[in-house]
Parts: structure tokens; C-alpha cells; sequence
């Protein structure tokens, strides 16, 4: 039986445990009010941490990882979750010594495209803890060796036909009374000259393209027209290496752009595609649209490119088969003016190859939208006729074949 004094002993507990939730939600709610809206410091710096383009680990006085992003994964500070050992005996270094220092983090071993110079910061944060900072220097590394290479084969590439003139000069000097002689020389001291005269303009022609901007002043070219004057460039050098070139129909696609840079690229690429396949092979013109870009893709079936050189063959002065590029009179510059011209254009080059089979490389340039319907070329058995521009003539090909088949997948970009 229920007593007066349990009943009232009942209720005072009852009101206690009220009053007392209530004060407890009472300072909650005033802890929140209190607290601002928004992340807290430690969240944005943990934020901050994790999205830097640097690796950084935190270590313990034992070596211990506390904290790291996954950048510190892409830069190999951080492997099987531990980190790096030279930056655990740095950071042990420095915890003794507080004193920041400096250490080389780089792989040991170069695989691919990854990071190749990577500099690391070790710096004290007291109570035993350090934080390593490592940052990558591999693209500043590469932009160095480029220079440097540069430098190297424009001293190279200009002395030696300068060092040839001035031999052969003396070669007719000294042969002044054999005729035969003379015009021997002669003929090579034309060929040194007319070497070093390309060399220069392909020079200027590439200073004036580093910049990589898009042109300022715009044209709509027609592509049938830009494939027409390269092919007339390269009708000689083709036929002298009993090479034909093929190319497929007249499309009446359209692009903005400017068109001598437009042809010299495309002349270039034909050229290399001939001085670099053996006599009799076919080289290729093929063109179409694909996702807004114009596609202008020559295919050869020379001696290929390895798979490591393909990153490389762009760089001014580079040559994938040195020896053949001298015989042919290659300055090196050609490809490399193909990736400034397509850059300057807002588009890009493309290469697929494949040692002993051929490669393919291919021209992107944005498309120009037409206004009017584009005319529908006219076919024949083995011929075509397509809608010729304005005010031009078609040069002479003796050597070209032309065919309606496209040529193969025309690769990816770089």
C-alpha cells in the first residue's frame, strides 16, 4: 500500500529528473546556438590537408603516419601505409635536431609518366611530431632537359652545314682547273646551302608558332583544298621515292583556320610519311568529321615508331631514326611545327604506330558549322568530282590514286 510519503517521494523525483533534462537541453540548445554555422577549423584545415597538389605526412616521434592525403600515395611518400623510409630517418633527424631540412623523395626507379623529381620539406611540429612535405619538379626537370637538348642540336644542326660549306668551298678553290670537279662540289655546296636555308625558315616558322595561342584572324578554309596543295608539294619527293599517295573522296568539309599554316602542317606530315617508308609502300589521305573536329589522317606503312619514342617524336629536333633522317635532309623541325600549327588552331595531333607496320597521324581541327547545305560530290568509277574553290587549280599528281576507303582508326590524341 502506497504511503503519503513514497507518493510524494514519487513525484519530487519525478520533477527532478524533468528539471534536470531540462537544463541539460537548455545548454545543449545554447552550445549550438553558440557554435557558428559551418565547418569547423579543424575540418577546413583536415579539407585543406587531403586537396593540396603537395604529398604530406604527418609522423609521430616513432615514425608512425598520424595524418597523409592521397596525394603523398601519387608521389610514392607513401607505400603499404607506411611512409617512405628516407623520410622516416629525415624525420627522426629533424625531431632531434628542430631544424627543417630538405631531402630527395624521387623513385628509384623511373616507370612511365610518373612523378621522376619529387623534393621533399621536413619540418619540426613539436612533442616529437614532423610533417613532410614532398612536391613534384618532374614536368620543371623535363622543360630543362628540352632546353638543354635544343640548345644542343641548334648549335649542331647549323654548325655541321656550315662546317660543309666551308670544307667544300675549299674542295673547289683547290680543284679550280678540274671542271668536272667543280661542278661535283658545287652541287654539294647547293645542297648544304639549300639544307641550312630550311633549317633557318623552319626555325623562324616554329618561333613564330611557340606561343601555342589561337590565331587572332580566322578564315574558313576548305580541307579538300588544303588536302590538294599538300599533295602538289609532295608529288616530287614521292615520285622520286616511287611512292603513291592515295586519297579518299572530296568531302566539302570546311574549317577555320589559316590556311598556308594549315597546308605546311599537312605537307609535313606527308613528307615524313615518304621519307620514312620503303619504296613502293602506300601512304594514305584520309578526312572526315568526328564530335564537332575535322579529322585529317595520313597513313603510312613504313618502319613504325617504338612505343617509348611516340611521346618524344613532336620535340624539335628529335628523330626517330637518326641515321634516315639525315639521308633524307630532315631537319627535325617538321612534326613539331605540326603540333604548334594544330595548337594554334584549338585542335591537336594525333599518332598511332606500330614498329615493322606503319603509323598514322592524325590532324584535329575544329569544324566550321555551314549555313548553307554542303553540295554532295559527284562519283564515277575510279574518279570524283567535287566543288573546286574559288580561284584555285588543282596541281598535277602523276603518282596520285585516288579511292573511296578511308583509311585505318586514326589513333588516339596526345
Amino acid at each position: 500500500m502506497t504511503t503519503p510519503v513514497s507518493l510524494a517521494l514519487a513525484i519530487g523525483a519525478l520533477v527532478a529528473g524533468a528539471v534536470a533534462g531540462y537544463l541539460v537541453a537548455r545548454a545543449r540548445t545554447r552550445r549550438e546556438e553558440a557554435r557558428p554555422p559551418g565547418p569547423t577549423v579543424a575540418e577546413l584545415l583536415d579539407r585543406l590537408v587531403r586537396s593540396s597538389h603537395n604529398g604530406v605526412v604527418v609522423l609521430n616521434k616513432f615514425g608512425d603516419m598520424v595524418l597523409h592525403n592521397p596525394r603523398a600515395y601519387e608521389l610514392g611518400l607513401v607505400k603499404v601505409n607506411q611512409a617512405d623510409s628516407r623520410a622516416r630517418k629525415a624525420a627522426e633527424q629533424v625531431a632531434e635536431t628542430d631544424e627543417p631540412m630538405e631531402i630527395d623523395l624521387s623513385p628509384l626507379e623511373a616507370r612511365g609518366r610518373q612523378p621522376e623529381a619529387v623534393l621533399g620539406q621536413v619540418r619540426p611540429l613539436g612533442d616529437g611530431f614532423t610533417v613532410v612535405e614532398a612536391v613534384d619538379h618532374s614536368e620543371a626537370i623535363r622543360l630543362e632537359a628540352v632546353r638543354r637538348d635544343f640548345v644542343a642540336n641548334v648549335s649542331h644542326e647549323l654548325k655541321t652545314p656550315v662546317g660543309a660549306i666551308a670544307l667544300l668551298t675549299e674542295a673547289v678553290l683547290d680543284a679550280a682547273e678540274d671542271v668536272e670537279e667543280v661542278r661535283r662540289f658545287g652541287g654539294k655546296i647547293l645542297r648544304e646551302s639549300t639544307r641550312l636555308g630550311q633549317l633557318v625558315t623552319e626555325l623562324i616558322a616554329l618561333s613564330r608558332l611557340q606561343g601555342a595561342e589561337r590565331l587572332p584572324d580566322l578564315n574558313v578554309v576548305e580541307v579538300d583544298a588544303v588536302v590538294r596543295e599538300a599533295l602538289g608539294r609532295t608529288t616530287l619527293s614521292a615520285e622520286s621515292a616511287d611512292i603513291a599517295i592515295t586519297t579518299d573522296a572530296a568531302s566539302g568539309l570546311l574549317v577555320e583556320g589559316d590556311r598556308t599554316l594549315l597546308v605546311t602542317a599537312l605537307s609535313n606530315l606527308l613528307e615524313n610519311a615518304v621519307a620514312y617508308s620503303p619504296a613502293g609502300s602506300p601512304v594514305s589521305i584520309s578526312r572526315r568529321l568526328a564530335d564537332g573536329m575535322i579529322e585529317i589522317a595520313v597513313t603510312d606503312r613504313g618502319i613504325g615508331i617504338a612505343e617509348d619514342e611516340q611521346q618524344r617524336v613532336f620535340e624539335r629536333f628529335y628523330r626517330a631514326d637518326k641515321a634516315r633522317s639525315r639521308a633524307t635532309g630532315g631537319t627535325g623541325l617538321g612534326l613539331a611545327i605540326v603540333k604548334h600549327v594544330a595548337a594554334n588552331h584549338g585542335g591537336s595531333v594525333g599518332l598511332w604506330s606500330r614498329p615493322g607496320t606503319g603509323s598514322t597521324f592524325t590532324l584535329r581541327i575544329p569544324a566550321h558549322v555551314r549555313t548553307d547545305p554542303a553540295p554532295e560530290p559527284a562519283w564515277t568509277a575510279g574518279t570524283q568530282t567535287s566543288p573546286a574553290p574559288r580561284q584555285e587549280k588543282t596541281p598535277e599528281r602523276t603518282r596520285l590514286v585516288v579511292t573511296g576507303q578511308d583509311s585505318p582508326d586514326h589513333g588516339g590524341n596526345l
